[in-house]
């Protein structure tokens, strides 16, 4: 009998990506269900089911257990996989900073996606509103890297010279609106900690199938 693996119900450069990267660096097996949020469907039922704010990553556990938010689940894939050297361990006078940004990735960063995909949903009706709600986002998500760059430990990678799980958040999420280019003015050291983290050929390839283009 087939023992069961992780489930990651996911969208295609979406958040779930670094899940999928997380999962492919430590060696996690896992089934990978395609759902676009909001698309009316089955995929979306299920996901639905399962979480009901309908975010993606929301993966199962092998032993039926849900989890959602990224941040919980990398923690939770750190501790099942602790000789993988993606997170200084507790005790590691760099294990307060490691923790410090990567809940600053999903609390101070990722909700500017929350709400600059969804303007109405926030108050902010017809186009010119959406506009301006989406454009105040994409300065706040400029900001947040400019306090990211000048925070940066000297080294090839966000926290040093070893690859950590904050170098899988910046790679993906330097992707995102408003894209690398704008990125780089303010944090050009942190996007190239992001470049130099997605060519290790395990994230590639995870890349690769979330960012064809």
């Amino acid at each position: 009998m087939t023992e069961p693996v992780l489930a990651i119900h996911g969208f295609k450069g979406w958040g779930s990506v670094i899940v999928e990267a997380a999962c492919a660096l430590v060696g996690e097996p896992y089934t990978l269900h395609e759902v676009e949020p909001g698309a009316p469907g089955p995929a979306f039922d299920a996901l639905l089911r399962l979480n009901p704010l309908g975010q993606v990553p929301t993966v199962v556990l092998p032993d039926g257990t849900v989890m959602t938010e990224s941040a919980a689940i990398i923690l939770w894939l750190l501790e099942r996989h602790p000789g993988s050297d993606l997170a200084p361990p507790p005790g590691d006078p760099r294990r307060p900073v490691f923790l410090r940004w990567l809940i600053y990735f999903v609390a101070a960063i990722y909700p500017m996606y929350t709400v600059g995909d969804y303007p109405a949903r926030w108050g902010a009706e017809g186009e010119e509103a959406g506009n301006r709600l989406k454009e105040a986002t994409v300065q706040r998500t400029l900001s947040c890297w400019k306090n990211i760059e000048e925070n940066l430990s000297p080294g090839q990678y966000l926290l040093g010279d070893k690859l950590t799980m904050l170098d899988v958040y910046g790679s993906a999420m330097s992707r995102w609106r408003p894209g690398r280019a704008r990125i780089r003015a303010v944090a050009p050291r942190a996007v190239a900690a992001a470049e130099r983290a997605e060519a290790h050929p395990v994230l590639a390839e995870v890349f690769k199938h979330n960012f064809p283009t």
